[in-house]
């Protein structure tokens, strides 16, 4: 029997990125729904990636190649986006009006009902002005440095959207600040509690802590570093780092310093994948993810590797932070504030001194928190509600 759910094409600038594996999650959970997702991408890219997501982007639809004469058969409409088009002062018109003219045939000849995009920037543009030449509704999801670090014409989005996802409350406050007049949805990210488990037979500690992230400004890496300095001849601290990005060799020479300092080892391991994370994550002590503001604007709003983290009954060192605010709780882990090297030493100390029992009875606090609040199916649904409230398209 065939579903009685919208088809919804989603506008995506990148796929699959390794750092971004709330997308695919996000697609494959609405899937599960009953809904049929219709994936449209600029940049198809091939390299290292989440498997699930490799399997995902052998059906994507590539914008450049659709056809011209798919796209011209939506010239007609062209009108409708004309006015947003002129709005947009960060992107070029032209191209935006002819790739919107794709997106448009290709969620038409899908009978899609509604365009969503994730981010603000030109991926939204783009679905916004796709939406209006096809006759549908649209909406957004927001996640960061799109908001905080590049925002872009957001008046001209924000008034031209039918919605738009916010991935924590903090973020749904500023939206609305802004000016957003539209409903603003906070629909934090989930994960999957089946995929990212404890050890089911009782857990050995490796004796580590855990990073795992891009090394970029915003997950205050700096601060790691620092407090770790703190703890010289208090705590030798093991710490492993997943991840990669411009601050590598920052990192590594921040690693070689506190290991002549004061015997702290610090292992740079690289990207790793989500299979990767499952498998090694639950052997260790615990995470340490102290997210603050890059000098840039950009920051992680609701970050996943928190709730994969509590999801396998790992206790969390972070900051009160942005979306880690609405997740962490004293229950399931040690929040300080951001740019505070002296009171994460004193979190990192606090942690490691504490007895097994306790870091368990965090982590298992922590594993409850996300079945009751962070599920990737919740996230599914809370979508699909909204997706489903909007109206039905008119393509006339």
């Amino acid at each position: 029997m065939a579903s009685s759910k919208k088809k919804i094409a989603y506008v995506l600038s990148a796929f699959p990125v390794l750092s971004e594996t709330f997308i695919g999650n996000e697609i494959r959970a609405l899937e599960a729904q009953g809904h049929t997702i219709i994936p449209l991408v600029f940049d198809l890219r091939s390299g290292v990636a989440q498997p699930d997501d490799m399997v995902l982007a052998k059906r994507v639809n590539v914008i450049a190649s659709v056809s011209a004469g798919n796209a011209l058969s939506m010239l007609p409409n062209l009108w409708r986006a004309r006015r947003f088009a002129f709005e947009q002062k960060l992107l070029a018109r032209r191209s935006l009006l002819w790739h919107a003219l794709k997106i448009a045939a290709v969620a038409r000849s899908n009978d899609c009902s509604h365009i969503h995009a994730h981010f603000a920037g030109g991926a939204a543009a783009h679905a916004i002005a796709a939406a209006r030449i096809a006759g549908l509704t649209v909406s957004f999801s927001c996640h960061g440095h799109d908001i905080y670090a590049e925002p872009e014409d957001l008046a001209a989005k924000f008034t031209n959207t039918d919605a738009v996802v916010s991935v924590c409350n903090e973020m749904r406050e500023d939206l609305l600040a802004m000016g957003c007049s539209k409903p603003v949805m906070m629909i934090p990210c989930g994960t999957d509690p089946d995929r990212f488990q404890p050890i089911a037979n009782g857990k050995i500690e490796n004796g580590r802590l855990l990073f795992v992230g891009r090394l970029v400004p915003q997950k205050g890496l700096d601060d790691l570093f620092a407090a770790i300095g703190l703890l010289n001849g208090k705590l030798r601290v093991h710490l492993d780092i997943v991840g990669d990005g411009p601050l590598r060799d920052y990192c590594e020479s921040e690693a070689a310093r506190l290991a002549d300092e004061g015997g702290h080892e610090i292992k740079m391991l690289g990207s790793r994948t989500g299979e990767w994370l499952k498998a090694n994550a639950p052997h260790y002590c615990g995470v340490c993810l102290p997210f603050k503001t890059a000098p840039d604007g950009s920051r992680d709003t609701g970050p996943l590797v928190v709730k994969e983290a509590m999801a396998m009954q790992l206790p969390v060192i972070s900051t009160a932070y942005m979306g880690v605010k609405d997740t962490v709780t004293a229950e399931t882990g040690i929040l300080v504030e951001p740019g505070d090297p002296q009171a994460l030493s004193k979190a990192i100390l606090e942690l490691e001194t504490a007895g097994p029992q306790q870091r368990q009875a965090l982590g298992t606090a922590g594993r409850n928190r996300v079945l009751d609040h962070f599920t990737l199916t919740a996230q599914a649904q809370a979508l699909s509600r909204l997706f489903e409230s909007l109206p039905e398209a008119v393509q006339s």
